[in-house]
């Protein structure tokens, strides 16, 4: 074997469906630019490739393809912390530090401990990291569409559930019509036999199906020229075959099943051809399947109306699966309801307290202005009778009754209430003061 599919798929335009499949075509495309490695490549097989042999040639490509990959690797760990970072808004965690690292880890087709160069250990993280990936696609592939079909048939159902009887009686009679149309179509060869792959000489190609030869109608269809059908290649064999079974203009017709119809005949056609699992078939082992009696007399191929996608115990799982997740939304849309109530009461409280606290602000200034008052005038509060008593003998008024008297008169500039004087002195009037 010459060339991997693990790595010649990943070159051109053809996504592989992986989502690093932008960086892994970038890597492979511009290591193919260096001649010695694209020379190893040509010529390692399948299990060097897994073993990491080809990842050690990368010390001896050349500085600018280095210098490129490590541009390549910067990229992509950016991509993918701009990834981690949208995940976080999206999951409402924008007050929580990331760290990237520990996410990064999650992703093993690149070393994140060297964020900034490509090395050895890069290209060898890459190609298994795809191997792996890739035998694992289909496998997903299948059961999406699984999922797909399950969940089209549980939507008819619910939607029956809607209608009266007479209504249910006539979708039902549409339902069957349009899988008896589906099903009436022209006979659909055997992937990969003889029968088939004369008519798309015939009708794709234009040539003598007499004349019919393997090795040719093999050179007219590697489309890339490099001696192998990879998984795109044979797809594109299979297109006249789906066209007698789906037209996208008929409502009896889902695409979705097309693709997936394409996908089970490639999947058979590797399964027979492919003799070395490499999800590649050369020209050697497609001559030698020209060969076999299943080629030349195959059995009848069944397609996918003929073969459900899923068991009725699968269907009835996946309902209640289904059920169960309905009644955990509508659980969640229960608490969700009562934190809302709950958040209007305190709102309320807060809004209470908030308008109380306002009512206090607005009548303290007036519970000021009147202790400022009984400050000034105390006597007017705490004696309101003595206004109208009778004038008192100041020879007889005690000390502590004259000291605010005093302390006014004495603000004013006016002579101020006498006050006791030690035994033995008398106080002179005030008329004496004058005299010489």
């Amino acid at each position: 074997m010459k060339l991997s599919l693990t790595l010649t798929r990943f070159s051109g335009d053809a996504d592989t469906g992986l989502h690093y499949d932008r960086y892994l075509r970038e890597v492979i495309d511009f290591l193919e630019k260096d001649q010695h490695f694209r020379e190893k490549l040509h010529n390692t097989d399948m299990e060097d490739i897994k073993e990491g042999k080809l990842a050690k040639e990368l010390d001896f490509v050349s500085h600018h393809v280095r210098t490129k990959l490590d541009e390549l690797k910067r990229q992509e760990v950016n991509r993918l912390r701009t990834l981690i970072k949208a995940k976080q808004d999206i999951e409402g965690g924008n007050d929580i530090a990331v760290d990237h690292q520990a996410l990064l880890k999650q992703f093993e087709y690149l070393n994140h401990m060297n964020p900034h160069t490509f090395e050895v250990d890069d290209l060898d993280r890459l190609i298994k990291s795809a191997t792996k990936d890739l035998e694992n696609y289909d496998k997903e592939r299948h059961e999406e569409f699984k999922k797909y079909e399950m969940m089209k048939e549980h939507d008819r159902r619910e939607h029956l559930k809607t209608l009266d009887d007479e209504e249910r009686k006539k979708e039902e009679e549409h339902y069957e019509e349009m899988k008896k149309k589906h099903a009436d179509h022209p006979k659909v060869n055997h992937p990969g036999s003889q029968n088939q792959l004369k008519e798309v000489w015939e009708e794709a190609d234009g040539l003598d199906p007499e004349d019919f030869d393997p090795k040719t109608f093999f050179n007219l269809h590697d489309a890339n020229g490099d001696g192998f059908f990879d998984e795109q290649e044979l797809e594109a064999l299979f297109t006249k075959e789906l066209e007698k079974i789906y037209d996208p203009a008929n409502e009896e017709d889902d695409m979705v099943e097309m693709e997936e119809e394409r996908l089970r005949m490639r999947e058979h056609v590797m399964n027979e051809v492919d003799s070395n699992k490499d999800r590649l078939v050369s020209l050697d082992e497609f001559l030698v399947a020209t060969k076999k009696k299943e080629f030349l007399e195959p059995d009848s191929w069944e397609t996918l109306e003929q073969n459900q996608a899923y068991t009725d115990e699968e269907m009835r799982e996946f309902e209640e699966h289904l059920a169960q997740q309905e009644q955990d939304l509508n659980q969640k849309a229960v608490d969700l309801q009562k934190q809302r109530d709950e958040l209007e009461r305190q709102q309320d409280q807060l809004n209470a307290q908030k308008i109380e606290l306002q009512q206090v602000s607005r009548s303290k200034p007036l519970l000021e202005i009147h202790q400022v008052d009984n400050q000034v005038h105390p006597e007017q509060d705490a004696h309101p009778q003595e206004n109208h008593a009778a004038p008192h003998d100041p020879h007889n008024t005690p000390q502590e009754h004259h000291e605010p008297q005093n302390q006014n008169l004495a603000q004013q500039g006016l002579p101020q209430v006498h006050q006791d004087l030690p035994p033995g002195h008398h106080e002179i009037p005030q008329d004496q003061h004058n005299l010489p």
